[in-house]
């Protein structure tokens, strides 16, 4: 039978190809190597691989600039080795998703070097190109993320164009019909070869506004910003003309059209909006992205608060959508350093992984998650983001997080047989997988028998969720899924802490076996939770 809703409850083990393991000696990681390694990351128990951009690109964003939406870059492979990495990933039982950045192309795109020649091109109108100010300045004042204005002037047309993200990153102009058309069908040549998902890049992004308005000032007090630095000038406004624009709603319900006819497929938008939750409620509405996910577990804040409060927002409006939650990828400090607080311990890896995958939704996990990797230093002069060079010293961008996988304590830590294209963390290599799959204490294989276990449990896959009033530290909630129903509490900091929970039959409980994780016990209607504990248990009405 075809199973068109494999990726409900699914755990995602996102891939950063550069990083993953080099195979021909050039020091950056590619398909062959991710080949190679598809039998270890079936052995962890996750049910799909995300795998970001492999396609050919000049590599200034590393990937998300591309000149050619249908090649691999020679840098990782050719097309027939991603054909033979999705024959194995099959065999072995896992989906494979790839990012699609559709919101943008590399200023190396065949596209871009026609449509920056002049006004009156056969793709003239597929940028978005605008006039300058009478006084020669700029359309308007949108920011670009990567800081400074969002338009860069192009004098061969004698106009401006926008670049929400790096400069040569022009953003496609998705109010032309044709633009939209050539994406859609860049998109079926992927779903043609056999892709079961596509984890769709910055999707809020596509349209922009069409008279160009100015975006308003926001106040100092509310310039948050998640995953960018917090002096990056983006963060003084709000963002409500350059991206989440009304128009993307039908482009979603177009791409989710062309996705019927591929049954198994399945869409994962990234979402970064003013109202980050409102929209991935809005996008998973009515038809249109089968999941979405934003930055909000991606913040500083790791209290018991803020994390029920984010999850209760999104289920209060999200009816018939799929959320998915991540707390690391390859844009943010990894978790354990983030939310760690300087205590990035075993326990605390084990804890997080819990947590997350409890959550009611899907989930992305980040290759090094699994070994509790923390954030790695990287001296300045070993920096490649161009993100965290330009904000450097106050922020360090994001090579921190995109450093290679250890794979052994050796040299260059089993990645490859030269120095790789970021360093290698000196303590990255006493949690490589070789040394932690010899003990059996270990983050690696704790995170394995979590994930069997998990597999096993209705409830935490597809289940409802239900949050209880408990104090911080602790996080508490009741999955349910018909007559299942599992009580999942959490203690998040360090120090051991005792509850008393308000719920029927607690007294009866049945405490599940988690395999390995550190458990708190249930004592009547008390519960005494050790420091970075967990526990499950079977409640029954």
């Amino acid at each position: 039978m075809i199973d068109a809703s494999w990726w409900r409850g699914a755990v995602i083990y996102q891939i950063y190809p550069r990083s993953f393991l080099d195979t021909n000696g050039d020091g950056v990681g590619d398909l062959p190597g991710i080949i190679q390694r598809l039998d270890y990351v079936a052995s962890l128990g996750v049910d799909a691989i995300w795998i970001a951009p492999f396609f050919r690109s000049p590599m200034a964003d590393f990937g998300y600039d591309i000149a050619d939406y249908r090649d691999v870059d020679p840098l990782f492979g050719t097309l027939d080795d991603f054909d033979r990495l999705l024959a194995k990933a099959h065999s072995l039982g896992l989906k494979v998703m790839i990012d699609q950045v559709l919101s943008h192309t590399s200023d190396q795109h065949a596209w871009f070097k026609v449509s920056r020649e002049s006004q009156d091109n056969p793709k003239a109108d597929w940028y978005v190109w605008a006039d300058a100010k009478p006084d020669g300045s700029a359309p308007n004042n949108w920011l670009s993320i990567f800081g400074g204005s969002a338009w860069k002037w192009e004098p061969r047309r004698g106009q401006y164009y926008l670049h929400n993200f790096l400069s040569s990153q022009p953003d496609l102009n998705f109010h032309h019909p044709d633009v939209r058309a050539a994406v859609l069908d860049n998109v079926r040549f992927w779903l043609d070869k056999g892709v079961d998902g596509l984890r769709l890049d910055a999707i809020n992004f596509c349209f922009h506004d069409r008279q160009l308005r100015d975006n308003p000032p926001k106040p100092k007090e509310k310039r948050v910003g998640r995953g960018f630095s917090p002096d990056n000038p983006y963060a003084f406004q709000y963002h409500l003309y350059n991206n989440t624009q009304p128009e993307n709603l039908d482009f979603l319900g177009e791409l989710r059209h062309l996705l019927d006819r591929y049954p198994t497929a399945v869409t994962l938008g990234e979402i970064s909006s003013e109202d980050s939750l409102a929209t991935m409620a809005e996008y998973t509405r009515d038809h249109r992205l089968h999941m979405g996910y934003s930055f909000e577990l991606l913040s500083s804040d790791f209290s018991a608060a803020y994390i029920r409060n984010t999850v209760e927002q999104l289920e209060a409006q999200m009816h018939d959508g799929w959320p998915c939650w991540a707390i690391s990828n390859h844009d943010v400090e990894r978790v354990l350093t983030r939310w760690g607080n300087g205590n990035a311990s075993p326990r605390l890896a084990n804890l997080l992984t819990a947590m997350l995958c409890s959550l009611r939704g899907s989930v992305c996990v980040y290759q090094g998650e699994e070994l509790g990797l923390t954030e790695a230093e990287v001296p300045f002069e070993s920096m490649r983001d161009p993100y965290g060079i330009a904000f450097w010293p106050n922020f360090k961008g994001r090579d921190g997080c995109r450093t290679p996988m250890p794979w052994n304590g050796g040299a260059f830590a089993g990645f490859s047989q030269t120095d790789p294209w970021l360093p290698i963390d000196e303590k990255h290599k006493a949690l490589a997988v070789a040394l932690q799959e010899a003990d059996p204490d270990s983050v690696l294989q704790g995170f394995r028998r979590f994930m069997q276990w998990r597999a096993e449990q209705p409830a935490l896959r597809w289940g409802d969720i239900r949050f209880l009033d408990t104090p911080e530290p602790a996080l508490a909630f009741v999955r349910s899924h018909g007559a299942d129903k599992v009580l999942a509490v959490f203690n998040l900091g360090k120090h051991a802490i005792d509850l008393d929970l308000a719920l029927p039959n607690l007294d009866t409980a049945r405490r599940l076996d988690s395999h390995g994780l550190l458990q708190g016990s249930i004592d009547g209607h008390r519960l005494n939770m050790p420091g970075h504990s967990v526990l499950f248990a079977q409640l029954t009405d």
